[in-house]
């Protein structure tokens, strides 16, 4: 089995992620949208690369049941003890190449900033797509560097990524696409300096925070989405 690859930012600092994930979406646009394109009431979801468990109980609060499958032990034993009062919930230790799940097995398959960044991730769509029932939603979340400020900050970080080119690589996948943007909030300056810090290198952080002169900033997504056929049509 391959490695997985290293997470830059949750890996090494799960405690301030915890912070970057109270303060993300705090309007709640990427949920509405998934409750659009992928409405889990009632079905069985499967959040992949699922981190510290943050999404989960929003999940388990309208589904039938939730998994959550992360690759790090660390991250792993932090999203069991998020959800270890919550009955439907589970958290497996795994990877998007090899999803410990039978076929046709889950309705929702979420995955959000999380291994799915374009051209390479085939092996875990076709594995996400394994583990969907026929008519089931693989909904892939990612962050929209088209967006400023953040995507400009992102782009000036990440000089070969190519958002454009992302977006074909799905496209051609069978993907359709939606665009939220959101607000993030944060409780103090020294709380979005942290975050700040650990999603760019030293000096487009520091860019960012002179730029960002309050407690707000804007981030784009997108929600990229592939169903799973429903059936032979006759």
């Amino acid at each position: 089995m391959t490695a997985p690859i290293p997470s830059p930012n949750i890996w090494h600092w799960p405690d301030v992620y915890e912070v970057e994930n109270r303060a993300q979406d705090v309007d709640g646009a990427v949920f509405a949208e998934l409750r659009r394109v992928a409405d889990w009431a009632g079905r069985d979801v499967l959040d992949l690369g699922c981190g510290t468990g943050f999404h989960l109980p929003v999940f388990a609060a309208g589904a039938r049941s939730v998994v959550g499958v992360e690759p790090h032990p660390p991250l792993v034993d932090r999203a069991r003890r998020r959800t270890a009062g919550l009955d439907t919930v589970t958290v497996l230790a795994g990877s998007a190449e090899r999803i410990p799940l039978p076929e046709n097995s889950v309705d929702v398959v979420h995955a959000r900033t999380a291994y799915f960044f374009g051209a390479g991730c085939g092996p875990g769509i076709t594995e996400s797509m394994r583990v969907l029932r026929p008519g089931g939603v693989l909904a892939v979340v990612d962050l929209d560097a088209t967006v400023g400020p953040y995507g400009e900050w992102m782009r000036a970080d990440l000089p070969h990524y190519d958002p454009a080119g992302v977006e074909s690589f799905f496209a051609a996948q069978g993907f359709e696409l939606s665009r939220v943007r959101t607000r993030w909030e944060f409780d103090t300056r020294e709380s979005l300096r942290a975050v700040l810090g650990i999603e760019f290198s030293g000096k487009i952080a520091q860019r960012a925070y002179a730029q960002t002169p309050g407690l707000s900033l804007e981030v784009g997504y997108r929600v990229h989405t592939r169903r799973a056929p429903a059936g032979l049509l006759y």
